[in-house]
C-alpha cells in the first residue's frame, strides 16, 4: 500500500520482523524484492498478453494457476526468465504448445529459468501451470501475499496485496515496470457462494454448479503489482460518472452486505473525488474499464480499476476519507504514469500524497491546506536523497538503511508544494498533466499509460515554464539535506543568505514579512536588511518554501526521545 505513514512503517525493522514469521528458506531474497536490476534472462523481453487462470481453494488456502503469456523478444535468446514464487510447484510448461521436459526449467529462488528447445526471437507463447499454497501476508498490505480472512458473518473473504514484493507472489510475471502486460484477461474460479472482483471489465460468469468462474478483461496496459484477486460474498453498487471530458464511465463498488449504507455514501464521495482529479490532473485514465473499489480485509492498495479499500468508512479530520482518496490518486500516479524504476517512486507517492492537502484546500481553503502540509512537514527526515540516481528495488527505497523511506511521501509533498509556489499554478498543473499522460492535451482515447522518471519531469517543467529548473531538482531531489536560511543579525541590520550542501547554485526567491509588509528577496547573493530594535522580521511568512527549520528538528528529537523512553 502506498500511503505516507505506511511508507514510514515499512522500514527495515518491519521487514525484518516479517521475515522471521516464516522459515528463512521460503523467503528467498529474489522473491521478496520487487523491481531493481533486470536479470539477463528478462532483458529485451516484454509481455503483450497475459491470460491468467486461477482456481482458489479457501479451505486449503491454496490455488492452482495457468498462465498463458505472449512474449516478444527483441533479440534471439535460448533462455527465458519469469518471476514466480518458488513456493509453487510447477506442474507443466509449454512453449508454443510444445511441452517441456522438467529438466529444461528450474526455479530454486523465484526466477523461473526456462531453456528453449531452439533459440527464438520475436513472438513466443509461454504456458505455465502451477499450484500450491501462496505466501500468506503476515501484515497486509505492508507484508505482501494472500489474505485469507472471514467476514463478520463467517464467509470467506480473500484478497491479494503485493506492492512491496511484486506480482510473482501469485502469478508468473516480469516483476518490473517494463513487464507491464499490454493486455490482461483473468479467469477466477471460486466457490459458488463467493464473488471474484478483479481488474478490468467483467465479461461473463460461468456456473459449474459448486463453483463459478468470473471472466475479466482489462482494456489497458496493466500495472504488474496492480493485478489483484478480491473474493467474498460481495454485493455491488453500480452507477456512472459523467466525466468533465464528456464521456460516461461505469462505477462499481464491491462491498460486504453489512456495509451497504456506508458504501453508498462512500460511492458518492468517490464521484466527487473523481471530479477533483479530472479538474486538476486530467481524464480518468481507464474509462474503457471502470472506476472500481472493493472492500478488503486489509487497509488498501492501488490495484488498477479495482482499488482495495479497508478503512472502515472513516472520514479524517479534514472531512474526507483519506485512504480512498490516496489509493484512487494512484490511478493517475502509478497506474497511468508508472515510474521507470523504484528509485523514482516519489512520482507515485509524492504526487499521491500531495493530492490529499490539495483536496483539503479544494474543499475548505488555504487554512486547512497549510494545516495538512504542516503535519507532513513534521515527518520529513532527510536521511537519503529522494532520488538516488541508481537502480533500486522497492525494498531498498523503503528501508531506512538504504533509501528515503517516508520522505517519498512527506518530503516529496513539500517539494511539490515549493515548486507550485515557485512556478505558479498554471505551469505546475500543466507540467503535472503532461507528466501523467505524456502529452499536454489529454482527451479520452488519445493517450495510453506511460513510463517516466524524474528527469522526464524536469524536462517538462523546463519546457512549460521556459526556464531551467535543474538547480531546484538538484537541491531538493538529488541530495538529502535541506536548504538553510542563514540569518546574521547585528545592530541595525540583518544579513540573509542561503546555505546549500556542496555550495550548489540555488536562486530560490524568499518572502519576508517586515512589520507586516511582505517583500520578496532575491537570495542568489546575500541580502542586507535594515531593521530597528522593535522591528518584527518573519522569514517565509506563508511557508512557501521547504527549508531547514530549527523548531522542526527540535520537535523531531523530542519525539524520538519520547519513543525511546516508552
Amino acid at each position: 500500500m502506498k500511503v505516507f505513514f505506511i511508507g514510514v512503517i515499512l522500514t527495515g525493522v518491519l521487514f525484518l520482523n516479517a521475515c522471521v514469521s516464516q522459515p528463512a528458506p521460503l523467503r528467498t531474497k529474489y522473491t521478496m524484492k520487487s523491481d531493481g536490476a533486470v536479470p539477463e534472462s528478462q532483458k529485451n523481453l516484454m509481455i503483450t498478453n497475459a491470460e491468467l487462470h486461477f482456481t482458489v481453494f479457501p479451505k486449503q488456502k491454496s490455488i492452482s494457476g495457468k498462465s498463458i503469456l505472449t512474449l516478444i523478444s527483441s533479440k534471439q535468446r535460448s533462455e527465458i526468465g519469469i518471476d514466480l514464487d518458488s513456493l509453487f510447484k510447477i506442474d507443466a510448461i509449454k512453449i508454443n504448445d510444445t511441452p517441456l521436459d522438467q529438466s529444461m526449467y528450474s526455479n530454486p529462488e523465484g526466477l523461473l529459468k526456462i531453456s528453449l528447445p531452439t533459440p527464438i526471437s520475436g513472438e513466443v507463447v509461454l504456458t505455465i501451470e502451477y499450484s500450491g499454497k501462496p505466501r500468506v501476508a503476515v501484515n497486509a498490505p505492508w507484508d505482501g501475499g494472500f489474505v485469507w480472512s472471514k467476514t463478520s458473518q463467517g464467509k470467506d473473504w480473500i484478497a491479494t496485496a503485493v506492492q512491496g514484493e511484486g506480482c510473482d507472489l501469485f502469478w508468473p510475471c516480469i516483476d518490473y515496470p517494463v513487464g507491464e502486460p499490454k493486455n490482461l484477461s483473468m479467469h477466477i474460479t471460486v466457490p459458488k457462494d463467493l464473488f471474484a472482483a478483479a481488474n478490468g471489465v467483467l465479461t461473463n460468469i460461468t456456473d459449474q454448479g459448486q463453483t463459478k468462474t468470473y471472466h475479466w478483461q482489462a482494456n489497458s496496459v496493466q500495472n504488474t503489482y496492480g493485478v489483484a484477486l478480491n473474493i467474498g460474498p460481495y454485493e455491488i453498487i453500480e452507477t456512472t460518472y459523467q466525466s468533465i471530458y464528456g464521456n460516461t464511465i461505469p462505477v462499481y463498488f464491491y462491498h460486504l452486505p453489512e456495509s451497504k449504507e456506508k458504501a453508498q455514501e462512500l460511492t458518492k464521495e468517490l464521484l466527487e473525488i473523481t471530479h477533483f482529479f479530472e479538474k486538476f490532473v486530467g481524464p480518468y485514465p481507464f474509462a474503457k474499464d471502470k472506476i472500481g473499489v472493493v472492500e478488503t480485509p486489509h487497509l488498501g492498495m492501488e490495484h488498477q480499476t479495482i482499488n482495495a479499500y479497508g478503512n472502515h468508512y472513516k472520514k479524517d479530520k479534514y472531512g474526507f476519507d483519506w485512504l480512498l482518496h490516496h489509493e484512487f490518486a494512484h490511478e493517475w500516479f502509478a497506474n497511468q504514469l508508472t515510474n521507470e524504476n523504484a528509485d523514482h517512486m516519489w512520482l507515485h507517492e509524492g504526487f499521491g500524497a500531495y493530492l490529499q492537502p490539495l483536496y483539503a484546500q479544494y474543499l475548505h481553503g488555504d487554512y486547512v491546506y497549510m494545516a495538512y502540509m504542516h503535519s507532513k512537514r513534521l515527518g520529513v527526515r532527510n536521511s537519503f536523497p529522494i532520488v538516488g540516481n541508481k537502480t533500486l528495488s522497492v525494498e531498498e527505497v523503503y528501508q531506512k538503511e538504504t533509501g528515503p523511506g517516508g520522505d517519498i511521501y512527506s518530503k516529496a509533498s513539500w517539494v511539490l508544494h515549493t515548486l507550485r509556489n515557485l512556478i505558479g499554478d498554471e505551469h505546475f498543473f500543466a507540467a503535472s498533466t503532461e507528466l501523467v499522460y505524456g502529452r499536454p492535451d489529454p482527451q479520452p482515447g488519445n493517450f495510453s499509460p506511460v513510463i517516466a522518471n524524474t528527469q522526464d519531469f524536469l524536462k517538462i517543467v523546463n519546457r512549460v515554464t521556459g526556464q531551467d529548473y535543474t538547480w531546484f531538482f538538484d537541491v531538493y531531489l538529488y541530495q538529502a539535506s535541506l536548504p538553510k536560511v542563514v540569518k546574521e543579525q547585528s545592530e541595525g541590520r540583518v544579513l540573509l543568505s542561503w546555505q546549500i550542501e556542496n555550495d550548489k547554485y540555488f536562486p530560490m526567491p524568499l518572502d519576508i514579512s517586515l512589520n507586516g509588509k511582505v517583500l520578496t528577496l532575491d537570495l542568489s547573493t546575500q541580502v542586507n536588511i535594515e531593521v530597528g530594535p522593535f522591528d518584527k522580521l518573519i522569514i517565509d511568512p506563508s511557508s512557501k518554501v521547504l527549508k531547514e527549520e530549527t523548531y522542526v528538528n527540535e520537535y523531531q528529537e523530542f519525539m524520538e526521545e519520547a519513543r525511546t523512553l516508552k
